[in-house]
């Protein structure tokens, strides 16, 4: 789902290459003299240092690791994931890692090129998408099955590489997929009770995987995974002629990209605008207020009541 010309990847390719030979000659030495392996580094009381691609990855694993690591999101606040592009400093963050976690290559196209140039020896690197069946979606964190099974493979990394916390994580992640399996059992109580199964969303195809558990019928004025797909104005007044049958009261729309599609179809149709928030990134006032995955899907659930008459 690479949504970048070639020439761009190329010069991506290039600039890349050129940061790990910087960062490389520059930090080899340093690296090779002082640090020590993920084992010894736990034992003297440095916590694991754990880097991750998106809001809702970097959110399990602080869950999970909680005090005992160090994670850092790559994503800066209010960047939309899928037009993040990384910079020299964030490949010094990978390097510096001792677990990287990201999503696929589908979501992060540019990670292949990144870990392909790179000493792994010293890293540890989970794709998230391994394990969760066949789907060309790559909204896997939205599944809240396919997360229970991405926190317990966290917790037992986590595990393995700092063993005096075995018991600590394990325990954790155990929490976290009980707070999940309570939330899918919420969403399923709230859905047998609405009225309607449509949603109409005027963002890209997100929520896919969590339409086809929930049995809810997502419309969308795009065709594909990315918020650059192309829109038609023959789509566009297509949808908004359905919408005006269908009798929709409220359009949503998606975090940190501007709904102008979204209230070109509430001005057409008289809809009202909703927010659902898909936990790719946050904004800065997010961070700032601590949200977190859990409460952001509990968030979204309270706007589906309002939205799907339930």
């Amino acid at each position: 789902m690479s949504r970048y010309p070639q020439d761009h990847k190329m010069a991506k390719k290039i600039l890349i290459f050129i940061c790990l030979c910087f960062f490389g000659c520059s930090w080899a030495a340093a690296f090779a003299a002082a640090a020590p392996s993920t084992t010894e580094a736990t034992t003297e009381g440095r916590r694991l240092r754990v880097v991750t691609t998106l809001f809702a990855l970097y959110d399990f694993a602080r869950a999970v690791g909680q005090d005992r690591v160090e994670v850092t999101l790559l994503l800066p606040p209010g960047v939309e994931a899928h037009a993040f592009e990384p910079r020299p400093q964030d490949v010094m963050r990978i390097r510096q890692a001792d677990i990287f976690i990201y999503t696929g290559s589908s979501m992060e196209p540019w990670v292949d090129d990144i870990l392909g140039g790179m000493d792994r020896s010293s890293l540890i690197v989970l794709d998230a998408s391994e394990g969760q069946g066949a789907t060309s979606d790559p909204h896997i964190w939205l599944d809240f099955s396919r997360v229970a099974r991405i926190v317990g493979a966290i917790g037992d990394l986590l595990a393995r590489e700092d063993p005096a916390g075995a018991l600590f994580y394990q325990q954790n992640a155990r929490a976290y997929q009980a707070q999940l399996a309570m939330l899918d059992q919420a969403y399923q109580k709230t859905v047998r009770a609405c009225s309607a199964r449509t949603i109409v969303f005027s963002g890209h195809s997100v929520f896919g995987l969590w339409g086809e558990r929930y049995g809810l019928r997502f419309i969308s004025p795009y065709r594909g995974f990315s918020p650059d797909a192309e829109l038609t104005p023959r789509r566009l007044a297509e949808l908004i002629s359905g919408i005006k049958k269908l009798n929709v009261r409220y359009v949503y729309y998606e975090e940190l990209v501007d709904p102008k599609v979204g209230r070109v179809i509430a001005q057409e149709t008289g809809a009202t605008l909703l927010l659902l928030h898909g936990a790719h990134n946050i904004s800065r006032d997010e961070r700032e207020q601590g949200v977190t995955f859990i409460g952001l899907m509990e968030e979204n659930l309270e706007r589906l009541q309002t939205g799907m008459v339930c």
